[in-house]
């Protein structure tokens, strides 16, 4: 029986969570605000502070850290490493100089209204760095990922992330400078070089285990196996970092990033994403709970003045940085909002400046409700900010001649290399085109073609009526976002059927969900480029134009022959679902393949797709 009473009282916890987010976040999202406000404000109502429901929200915090770092695995699913190193100036100039000027002036100012110099260091750091969580929630939620702002954030991020060794390494040394020697400056140093060791084991394992391990485990068929293995990847390569001093977050993020170009992504991303958001939204009311309402009325003239000047001082430090590196002032300061709140990893350095005796506890108390109410406050900003910005700047992209939309026969959402080229010939032949893109620099560059200008996003269905969608004879969808693109045609369809749809597919599973759309014309991006390049290679090889063109006419129609059987075999097998599809040959090869190393015949005859030798395989276009 005692043991029955102690399972059951887990339940009022997971209860109240549970019931605080069911009615909090869809009442601001209603009110037309961010998710991550709703949790938080749920965390300060079921926290000590107000209901009391939730006693100690210390006990939950580690817990709850695990969405971030779920949240932070998924995204370096995404960046594949030759993309994360195309990233390298901005992660190292752009994360370099704000975290140096903003963790300097919050420093400087916490030291002339009292705090030591130690402790003003530790507080300009703590302060410096960004909620990694609020940032890329807002980013997912807009679906500005892949924008140039976005992914300037992003880089910014991850400096900061890399950056937490060092910080924790600096708190003993600071410690010892100031009097309150904690630890020697050798064990800090040594510490510092142990992480580094592991950061490198997990690229090894990255890039020579995991990829086997998991096709291993593919093999055998068990779905809710391979859903234990994600979570044991990515709780396990965070559990090394925190063990040498890197953050939890950082370490999922390299698993990630060296999962990025496995053909098991997009299957390991649907086991964590269902985790991911719900611990996700546990951290934010965990933080809300953190927030100490005594305190803040208690010095509430204080808190008032210091966490908007905080939060404007830390976007003025990021436009500046992004304007000087050539950013537009609309993304620099959209970036500089998503990046004003204090960070996470705040409420991890304010205690150890506590426990090494750089602050006192009443500093620390106020700093930690410092960076609370930043959080608290930040996404408002955010919002407020991108409200304004837009509504005044999108104006400020059109022609100035522009006299309204309607009239245009042609839309073009995704103004993109794809987009850009489509437009071209339809240029010239005059035919009066509306662009819509959300990208800055994209529209500057549509500018130049006179069409008519729609700065939005055209996932919204607001921003298509608006831009005359209606009235338009042809939308041709070029964006390069698979999930995008059948938002709107699922948009389109609904609410403008008479409209022709014209829409890109990525690859031939998404032209078979294209399909499967009842969209009236679908092109793969890289098909028709293949066919050309190949009828040059004919030609070069001896054939005439005639027997080139022959060829790969033959070629075109045996591939939509067999895009209709999949298309069709797909719906037979399952309500939509399509079908896992494999390179074959069109027509029976001549000869049998011949394996020209002994690495390639193992490969050949393991049956395996991820092979660590530079990425060149990919999915069949």
């Amino acid at each position: 029986m005692a043991d029955a009473a102690s399972h059951v009282s887990f339940l009022p916890p997971i209860l109240t969570f549970c019931a605080a987010a069911v009615i909090a976040v869809p009442l601001f999202r209603k009110l037309g605000q961010s998710a991550v406000l709703g949790y938080l404000a749920a965390g300060i109502v079921i926290g000590p502070s107000l209901l009391g429901v939730i006693k100690d929200p210390d006990a939950i915090r580690g817990t709850a850290e695990i969405g971030v770092v779920l949240l932070l695995f998924l995204v370096g699913l995404e960046l594949q490493p030759s993309r994360l190193y195309s990233m390298r100036k901005d992660i190292l100039g752009s994360g370099l100089a704000q975290m140096a000027l903003s963790a300097g002036g919050i420093g400087l100012f916490g030291w002339y209204f009292g705090l030591s110099a130690a402790g003003a260091v530790a507080v300009g750091v703590a302060l410096a760095l960004s909620a990694t969580s609020i940032a890329l929630q807002l980013l997912e939620e807009r679906g500005d990922g892949n924008e140039t702002y976005g992914r300037r954030t992003f880089s910014i991020l991850l400096f900061q992330d890399m950056a937490i060794a060092p910080v924790l390494a600096l708190l003993p040394l600071l410690a010892t400078t100031s009097g309150h020697e904690t630890g020697s400056p050798m064990m800090a140093l040594a510490s510092l070089g142990i992480a580094l060791v592991a950061l490198v084991l997990i690229v090894l394992a990255g890039r020579y285990v995991m990829n086997p391990f998991f096709r291993i485990l593919a093999h055998t068929g068990a779905k809710d196996v391979m859903t234990a293995a994600a979570l044991l990847i990515v709780l396990g390569s965070a559990l090394l970092m925190e063990h040498v001093g890197l953050s939890m977050a950082m370490g999922a993020f390299l698993a990630g990033v060296m999962l990025a170009d496995s053909h098991f992504r997009h299957e390991l991303e649907a086991d964590i994403e269902p985790f991911r958001g719900v611990l996700l939204g546990l951290f934010f009311m965990a933080v809300g709970m953190s927030l100490d309402l005594k305190l803040v009325a208690d010095n509430w003239m204080l808190l008032a003045l210091a966490a908007p000047l905080l939060v404007l001082f830390k976007i003025a430090v990021v436009t500046s940085i992004l304007r000087l590196s050539c950013s537009s002032w609309l993304e620099a300061i959209r970036a500089g909002a998503l990046l004003s709140p204090a960070g996470e990893f705040a409420f991890v350095l304010l205690p150890l400046g506590l426990a090494n005796g750089l602050l006192t506890p009443q500093q620390s108390a106020m700093i930690t409700a410092l960076a609370a109410i930043s959080m608290l406050l930040g996404p408002v900003v955010a919002k407020l900010i991108d409200a304004v910005l837009l509504a005044r700047i999108a104006p400020a992209t059109m022609d100035e001649d522009y006299d309204g939309v309607g009239d245009s026969p042609v839309m073009v959402i995704g103004f993109g290399r794809f987009g850009q080229i489509v437009t071209q010939a339809l240029l010239l032949q005059h035919i009066d085109v509306t662009v819509i893109d959300s990208d800055v620099e994209r529209i500057r560059s549509a500018a130049q073609f006179g069409f008519k200008i729609y700065y939005g996003d055209g996932t919204r269905l607001d921003v298509l009526r608006a831009a005359g969608a209606g009235k338009a004879r042809v939308i041709c969808i070029c964006v390069d976002d698979k999930q995008a693109a059948l938002r709107i045609v699922e948009m389109v369809k609904a609410e403008f059927p008479s409209v022709r749809l014209h829409v890109r597919a990525y690859d031939r599973i998404h032209a078979i969900e294209l399909m499967k759309a009842n969209v009236d014309f679908q092109m793969r991006e890289t098909f028709e480029s293949a066919l050309g390049f190949g009828r040059v290679t004919l030609e070069t090889m001896g054939l005439t134009r005639d027997e080139a063109d022959l060829v790969i006419d033959h070629v075109r129609d045996r591939d939509a022959q067999r895009m209709e059987i999949q298309f069709h075999e797909g719906l037979a097998a399952a309500i939509n679902r399509v079908p896992r599809v494999s390179p074959e040959p069109l027509v029976p090869p001549k000869a049998k393949s011949k394996p020209l190393t002994p690495e390639t015949r193992q490969v050949i005859e393991d049956g395996g797709a991820e092979v660590a030798v530079g990425g060149v395989g990919e999915p069949e276009r």
